[in-house]
């Protein structure tokens, strides 16, 4: 009897549509049937059964899985055998084809093709979930290899299906692994396998996996199915298999690591500097004792000559190891290539302008930075044809350049889009500081004049200059006594965060830095307004004057004065918020908790799916990081005022700040002093600026995800018991502790996880910060900082004083000081190219709320069911977000030339965009 099953598109798994209907199991939950999954030994189906379960049509999108004609025949009478007979069933496999390939992997390919005719498969074999009672090991399939791979090599689609078919007999069980042996010479990309044919239904195994030649990796790979297990709970015959893939992913801190290996561990960041190439470039290692920081990733790479405790250096474009399953994919990775050459022309050609002519490093007028959007670097910088085409450059570079002068221009930052000068403005400087790029570095004053934590001794009295006389009258007839008790006053402080490393800064060639700190008023119109700043020196004696405040203009000179002081302000942001909040809160601080849940967590583990999504591609793109951007002489250093002395900066916060009970958001406002815990609100908090667009947004979505979780853990520990006996669960959050944080795991703050709730709590922070928190942070860069007078990223001169030498130039033409105390123009557009690049979505992004394969990435049809929900409200909330961006009462997201505040707005489409929350720290 030929059986065929039509596998239509849809929200829910079927996992029992061979399953007769006194078979069927269902639940009536918030109106809604589900079907659970059968989990028994395979029966056979009467074809009445079989052809009414078709019309109901619940499948899941998945390949179609042809019924093999040998599946055994039954009566009406019995559905289980009297002894055990074999029979017949299909896999259809998914393999994803590259879209491009070089010379050597088209060969390769080619003879793989021919390869194969000869008996050098791709051979597959089916384990049960049951054990044999005779052996006592796992029942096994006989092995079978993949059908027609030299046949379909030279099909040009994205994807394409092979099929395979298995013999078991009816005492099989359910499937639960599949092990893969690729003989051919090359690595393939299996997305999918599903296996038709058992009484259960399909299935599903979401591989989304590169699988090694054995030439290479002579094992077998094992991947399991799509049904979730807790250890206490995984089937007999999936338990050795369990515990060896792990074994496999688990370095032991040994070897170098090869491209093609899949092995987790843990490293301290000694490969930021190059001494073997430069004294100048050799740097501290993070890590440690001396200087705490995370873990990151091992590679194993051999040690440099001139300093045995750092790692040897793989410069770009060479690749740098993640595991072989972290790597971008292919679309991500041509996204990215075309933003580091795009990157690399905009600083060839500052270079060329550089050497040409001496007298035009630095921008002369705001309108040199205007050409760069209107008509790009080559006409700036003047060049003929024939000097360009005599130069020693790239053929590549060359060919782009005469076929795409688009390259060289810049897109209009969206800060210009609706007001060219709003960046000048007092209303703007203060809007930014809640919906700007960086909206997590303001706090609720609580104390005037507020204090420093640093040692007096070193580095002078603790009390600000800020006086009762410099802010007063800018309080709308408020005492400051008042103005605190009413919660009206707000300040950004990095007077602590920069001083200890002043005199270090303004020591480096063409670097210049205060340590600022900047209060602002909240109005009776919601808005703030900025009304001091302090700008800070290391003393240079006892009775030096190292402290200066800066008040609103009151005249010309005190108008350049004052716009100075900003640009020293948000340079200091800039600082902070890409080495601070950006790269240690989201990118660093998460690497330690992927690489345990890898190491400690089986694929079957429900926690390991819930996070799965959250955890692509950041190991690969905090390598790049490690390679390209805040190693020695790196961009970062390059761009950014502190120099040689980010990391470090970095890694102080690290030690003095960073709190992982801190890190959500709610807890992270009530720490700020922005909100107040208050039952009545609909997210338990009561913000004291209502009109605050990145936590009004934000606890939206934190809420959401909250509540997905809880749904979703609550499903398999329904008592709190099963988290503290979870094997892998508590091995994963101890080593992510001991081991990734191992400088801070005495700390005291580190939440338990004992109870349901903690694991909520914890899960639900990490979910965070790898989606909302990262995109709030990261997406806005080349929207506001593209605009390099916006958000200077570096300063080259201080304030002069009236007693000081540069005074006069400053009062004979202030426009031409304040340029020359910005980034030189080689610096600027090396900068707009980098965050231009960050602030890109590619276009294989997943959103929050997205997945790949929706529909299957669990075998538990009650939490895909949850997660449709959990997306449905993601739209609901972009909804809301457009609602209130166009809401004239809230006036920092809505207004005359006011951008609207786009960065937790849960979609977008690739490219700079200004919005779209990605499930991962993927840029």
């Amino acid at each position: 009897m030929a059986l065929a099953t039509k596998i239509i598109g849809g929200r829910l798994i079927d996992g029992s549509s061979f399953l007769p209907a006194s078979k069927m199991l269902t639940k009536q939950r918030g109106g809604m049937v589900k079907r659970n999954q059968f989990l028994g030994s395979p029966v056979l189906v009467p074809s009445q059964q079989i052809r009414r379960q078709e019309q109901l049509k619940r499948a899941v999108r998945a390949p179609v899985a042809a019924i093999s004609e040998d599946i055994i025949k039954t009566n009406n009478k019995t559905t289980v055998p009297e002894k055990a007979v074999n029979f017949k069933v299909r896999a259809v496999v998914t393999v994803r084809n590259k879209h491009k390939e070089d010379l050597k992997e088209t060969i390769v390919k080619q003879l793989d093709s021919f390869t194969d005719k000869i008996g050098r498969n791709v051979v597959l074999e089916l384990i049960s979930t049951d054990v044999d009672p005779k052996s006592k090991e796992p029942k096994r399939s006989k092995p079978a290899a993949l059908r027609d791979w030299s046949k379909k090599s030279n099909l040009k689609a994205e994807r394409v299906h092979y099929t395979a078919e298995f013999t078991v007999d009816s005492d099989f069980g359910v499937p639960g692994a599949i092990t893969v042996s690729n003989k051919h010479q090359q690595e393939f990309f299996l997305e999918s396998i599903t296996i038709e044919g058992f009484a259960c239904g399909p299935v599903h195994f979401p591989c989304n996996s590169w699988i090694q030649s054995k030439k290479d990796h002579p094992g077998k790979r094992i991947l399991f199915s799509n049904k979730p297990y807790l250890p206490s709970e995984t089937p007999a015959g999936l338990r050795a298999l369990r515990e060896k893939e792990l074994r496999d992913l688990r370095g032991d801190g040994e070897g170098v690591r090869k491209l093609s290996d899949r092995i987790y561990d843990f490293d301290v960041y000694n490969d930021l500097g190059n001494p073997d190439k430069s004294v100048n470039l050799t740097r501290p290692s993070l890590g440690g004792k001396k200087i705490p920081y995370p873990r990151r990733c091992r590679t194993g790479r051999l040690p440099m000559d001139s300093d045995i405790t750092a790692e040897s250096r793989v410069e770009k474009p060479l690749p740098l190891y993640v595991p072989r399953d972290e790597q971008f994919e292919e679309s991500k990775q041509n996204a990215f290539s075309a933003g580091r050459l795009k990157a690399v022309l905009h600083t060839i050609i500052p270079s060329l302008k550089a050497t040409i002519s001496a007298d035009n490093h630095d921008f002369t007028g705001f309108s040199d930075i205007d050409i760069l959007y209107k008509e790009g670097l080559l006409l700036k910088v003047g060049l003929q044809d024939e000097i360009w085409k005599n130069l020693p450059l790239p053929k590549v570079v060359t060919k782009i350049q005469e076929s795409s002068e688009g390259m060289l221009k810049y897109d209009t930052p969206k800060i210009l889009s609706r007001d060219k000068f709003a960046w000048l403005r007092d209303d703007e400087f203060a809007r930014q500081a809640v919906s700007g790029v960086n909206p997590v570095s303001i706090e609720s004053l609580k104390v005037f004049p507020p204090k420093s934590n640093l040692d007096p001794e070193i580095y002078g009295p603790q009390e600000s200059a800020f006086k009762e006389e410099h802010i007063v009258g800018h309080l709308n007839g408020l005492s400051v006594s008042q103005a605190l008790e009413e919660n009206k006053l707000f300040i950004i402080d990095y007077h602590d965060v920069y001083l200890p490393f002043l005199d270090r800064i303004n020591a480096l060639d063409g670097r210049k830095a205060y340590a600022t700190r900047t209060m602002f008023f909240l109005t009776p119109l919601g808005t703030l307004k900025p009304i001091a700043i302090e700008l800070s020196l290391p003393p240079a004696g006892p009775n030096s004057r190292s402290k200066r405040v800066v008040t609103p203009p009151m005249d010309a000179t005190s108008n350049w004065v004052w716009q100075l002081a900003k640009a020293h302000v948000c340079s200091n942001d800039a600082g902070v918020h890409q080495l601070v909040n950006h790269w240690l809160r989201t990118h660093a601080s998460l690497e330690p908790f992927i690489l345990a849940a890898h190491r400690q967590m089986s694929a079957m583990h429900p926690i390991f799916k819930l996070l799965d999504p959250h955890m692509r591609y950041t190991l690969e793109i905090n390598a790049l990081a490690r390679q390209n951007l805040i190693n020695a002489d790196g961009v970062i250093e390059s761009c950014f005022t502190p120099g040689r002395y980010c990391m470090e900066i970095s890694a102080a916060a690290y030690k003095s700040s960073w709190r992982f009970d801190k890190e959500g958001l709610p807890a992270d406002l009530i720490h700020r002093g922005m909100a107040v815990p208050d039952p009545t609100q609909p997210h338990g908090l009561k913000l004291l600026i209502e009109d605050y667009p990145y936590a009004q947004d934000g606890l939206l979505i934190w809420s959401a995800i909250e509540n997905w979780v809880r749904t979703y853990v609550e499903r398999y520990y329904p008592d709190s018991s099963l988290v503290c006996n979870d094997k892998e669960l508590q091995a994963w959050y101890s080593e992510s502790i001991n081991v990734g944080h191992f400088d801070l795991r005495d700390a005291e703050w580190w939440p338990k996880l004992e109870t349901t709730d903690d694991l909520v709590s914890v899960l639900t922070t990490i979910i965070w910060l790898a989606s909302a928190q990262h995109a709030a942070l990261n997406f806005g860069q080349y929207p506001y900082g593209g605009y390099v007078p916006n958000r200077p990223p570096l300063m080259r001169r201080l304030i002069p004083e009236e007693n000081d030498p540069e005074y006069a130039n400053f009062l004979a033409d202030p426009q031409k000081y304040y340029l020359l105390a910005l980034p030189s123009l080689l610096q600027a557009t090396k900068f707009m190219a980098v965050v231009d690049m960050l602030s890109t979505h590619s276009p294989d992004e997943e959103y929050i709320g997205e997945r790949q394969q929706p529909s299957i990435w669990s075998g538990d049809a009650e939490m895909i069911e949850a997660f449709y929900e959990f997306s449905a409200e993601m739209q609901q909330i972009e909804k809301e977000i457009d609602r209130r961006n166009a809401d004239p009462r809230l006036k920092h997201r809505c207004g005359a030339g006011v951008l609207p505040y786009e960065l937790l707005a849960p979609s977008s489409g690739p490219g700079v965009t200004c919005r779209g929350v990605p499930n991962s720290v993927s840029i």
